[in-house]
């Protein structure tokens, strides 16, 4: 053999044996989770042979994001739309042709709770309607998905899950963050101990588009709308809640300033293990939706960068680019809108164990309560928590 088809063929030693060989069958990565959703279509046992039947209320932005994933879940039967402007039943009728989907104005919407194989409702209407809404659906003995907030004020939402408790029904709140597959690797990294005690971790949250005035005088103020978000996400991967928070804030834009409401808020918190959170906030980011985690600790660092349409790059003599970041929650937060519905309907069908219960809402209340109390006050709050406030997982040092 001469020696250039003996250099060409050097790495023949190197060959390893046949991909079949001593191979039953082939498993994915966990972390694959559109592949696991696409197995589970033919494999998992979702608990009953039927779908549940559902009624969505609202058709506003957050509606119409469930709306497509109801329609595209083989586990649902979307029963009823309740939905107060009249303008909107045939467009949707028409989008999604739903056929066999009745249209409720809330005027009628004891057609709904009367309605003996409807199963749960979906609520995703503005947030002073909620507690009406959540009532009238415990009391007719159904399943509750919410939107967050669940109420405008602390003693609606214990009224809303006493009535959960009363009837023996789960009432859920979206936290949607918490299932975005990059916060829950974090997540699970975290609690598994990979970057030792967590010394820092830090979310920045920057919104986009902005939102309409009209939006953001219903929307409960930057600090429950937006803050809550972040406030749960941190003190979700930690399983602690802070004992003290210092807040900063300022209304750079008129309009914003003029409700009485903020625009740019920075939060510090600090925890009993000595962890501390920081939450860099704004109303307004112009070049998309700005979402990022970090966790360092004293092994390494966890971190969650924005997530763009695609990853093509583009390359020329000047540098290289590759499409911005995404536009707005409805496309980054998508695989979390459909992996929190499917929680959703794990609980109901399955009786899984709820990931969101009434102890986190209350505690992440009463944060975003202390952190807009600093704001105003320009002093830092002290936190105190009982036993009884602390959810199970949640440990209090």
């Amino acid at each position: 053999m001469c020696l250039s088809s003996a250099k060409k063929m050097a790495t023949l030693q190197f060959k390893g044996k046949s991909p079949y060989e001593g191979v039953l069958s082939r498993k994915h990565d966990a972390s694959d989770f559109k592949y696991e959703r696409y197995t589970n279509f033919f494999t998992k046992d979702i608990g009953s042979s039927s779908p549940v039947c559902l009624a969505l209320f609202g058709l506003g932005r957050a509606g119409s994001i469930h709306l497509s994933n109801i329609i595209a879940s083989p586990r649902l039967n979307l029963r009823y739309i309740v939905e107060a402007n009249k303008d909107l039943w045939e467009p949707a009728k028409a989008r999604w042709n739903l056929k066999d989907t009745m249209f409720i104005h809330p005027d009628q919407v004891d057609t709904v709770y009367q309605d003996k194989a409807l199963q749960a409702c979906l609520i995703a209407t503005p947030t002073f309607t909620h507690e009406g809404y959540i009532l009238g659906s415990l009391g007719a003995g159904l399943a509750v998905f919410s939107e967050k907030p669940i109420a405008e004020d602390p003693r609606s939402t214990v009224r809303c899950y006493q009535k959960a408790d009363q009837v023996g029904k789960p009432l859920f709140c979206a936290f949607n963050r918490r299932f975005d597959p990059a916060f829950a690797s974090i997540r699970s990294k975290v609690r598994s101990g990979k970057v030792g005690h967590v010394q820092m971790i830090k979310t920045t949250s920057r919104d986009s588009p902005l939102p309409s005035l009209d939006y953001l005088k219903i929307s409960g103020g930057i600090y429950h709308d937006c803050a809550v978000h972040d406030i749960d996400m941190i003190t979700w991967v930690l399983g602690e809640y802070p004992t003290q928070v210092f807040s900063v804030a300022t209304a750079e834009i008129p309009e914003i300033d003029g409700i009485n409401d903020f625009d740019n808020v920075a939060i510090t918190m600090k925890f009993p293990s000595g962890s501390i959170g920081m939450i860099d906030l704004c109303r307004f980011a112009n070049y998309g939706y700005d979402q990022r985690l970090e966790v360092f600790g004293h092994e390494g660092m966890l971190h969650a960068q924005n997530d763009t349409p695609n990853k093509a790059e583009y390359c020329t003599a000047d540098g290289s680019s590759q499409a911005p970041m995404y536009y707005s929650f409805p496309s980054r937060h998508a695989d979390g809108y459909i992996r929190e519905l499917e929680h959703f309907l794990d609980v109901v069908q399955n009786n899984e164990e709820m990931s969101v219960t009434d102890r986190m809402t209350a505690a992440v209340s009463k944060i975003a309560d202390a952190c807009e109390e600093s704001a105003r006050s320009g002093k830092p709050v002290q936190l105190n928590w009982t036993v009884q406030e602390i959810p199970k997982g949640y440990v209090q040092v």
